[in-house]
């Protein structure tokens, strides 16, 4: 099985590209993460949608959600 290279080597490698290609390799990790990030909220956006079909989400203000996950520490 192969060895992930460290994150000291990966800088290095990344260094050892032009600029141009810097620029591209960092457009596209930041679009990576954009499309992860969106995957990632339209999957919570799916679970959401189906507490609320079946009755099983919690209402309330944002004051109200705080206190039931923290518990009322006033």
């Amino acid at each position: 099985m192969s060895q992930l290279p460290t994150l000291q080597a990966i800088i290095e490698s990344v260094e050892a590209l032009s600029e141009d290609e810097q620029d591209i390799l960092f457009d596209l990790i930041y679009k990576r993460r954009i499309a992860k990030r969106r995957q990632e909220i339209a999957q919570n956006a799916k679970v959401t949608m189906q507490a609320v079909s079946n009755g099983t989400a919690q209402r309330g203000t944002a004051t109200e959600l705080m206190a039931s996950v923290f518990g009322d520490e006033e």
